[in-house]
């Protein structure tokens, strides 16, 4: 298990006032090879948009901050054991997941997403598959949807390993379009020339948010106020921008404060009005 300890630290690339740290570190986890949001760096150590994220949210709120590496599976388990205060892993909500854990309101919308060769012709709809060959990650919920669907909008499917794998598939013509959640086909194509991001499924759009136990509504508040304060001054959108490449739109979730704590809709949320208290 990696640890990153962060510590009256600042983003790259970020400004901002000094806080002073006190107290206990916030404890919290991550899948380390989850890149763009955190995978391994040279040197040692992890990197990444949510390694960005939560360390400007310690720094925002006074805290030092431990972050551990560790296998996605084990990771919620950990936290109800009390090993980790929260999550800084991305975590799609659902409402089955929002009656076991408490979440901030997302951060991201995390959302299926299809990336092309540059210079072939842009998907406008899903009819537009038919006949085409469309490489997923294998064992991915990318490969459930393109099973699902395949019968339906006349596409074939092709699996591969990894993303990488399939982004080369494309790349290399042997696919048409290949399907992954939209950071990381917005990553891809900042590493892969050539490569862009294209039609999203607008239908699976979710809220990727930080997860807490149910009894840690007051922390739960207090992240999600440095978030709305990171949100308000436009830290999470240049974050969004170095890691994924493209700037985000005006109602996407790096710039919505959404009203009270929590994700509108879904167990856990507390729609009291909250005055946004930023230094």
């Amino acid at each position: 298990m990696r640890r990153v300890v962060a510590a009256l630290c600042l983003v790259a690339g970020l400004s901002g006032p000094a806080f002073a740290q006190s107290g206990e570190p916030l404890r919290t986890a991550v899948d380390g090879t989850f890149a763009p949001h955190a995978f391994p760096k040279l040197g040692g150590g992890v990197e990444g948009f949510n390694i960005d994220l939560f360390t400007e949210v310690a720094r925002r709120m006074g805290r030092p901050i431990t972050i551990d590496s560790a296998s996605f599976s084990g990771l919620v388990p950990a936290m109800n054991a009390g090993r980790y205060d929260f999550l800084a892993a991305p975590v799609t909500v659902t409402e089955e997941r929002a009656k076991s854990m408490l979440f901030t309101e997302g951060y991201l919308y995390t959302a299926f997403q299809f990336g092309i060769k540059r210079g072939s012709a842009p998907i406008k709809s899903l009819e537009d598959l038919k006949g085409k060959v469309i490489a997923v990650n294998k064992g991915s919920a990318y490969d459930a949807w393109g099973a699902a669907n395949a019968a339906k909008y006349g596409f074939t499917v092709q699996t591969f390993d990894t993303n990488p794998d399939a982004v080369q598939a494309v790349m290399a013509g042997r696919a048409y379009a290949v399907l992954g959640g939209n950071t990381v086909i917005r990553y891809a194509a900042t590493r892969a020339p050539g490569f862009v991001p294209d039609f999203v499924i607008k239908e699976t759009r979710a809220h990727w948010a930080a997860p807490f136990r149910l009894d840690n509504v007051a922390l739960r508040n207090q992240v999600e106020d440095a978030l709305e304060c990171m949100k308000k001054d436009g830290t999470i959108a240049k974050l969004s921008v170095k890691w994924f490449g493209i700037e985000p739109a005006a109602d996407d979730a790096e710039n919505t404060i959404f009203p009270g704590y929590g994700v509108p809709g879904m167990s856990g949320y507390d729609p009291t009005p909250h005055e946004l208290k930023c230094n």
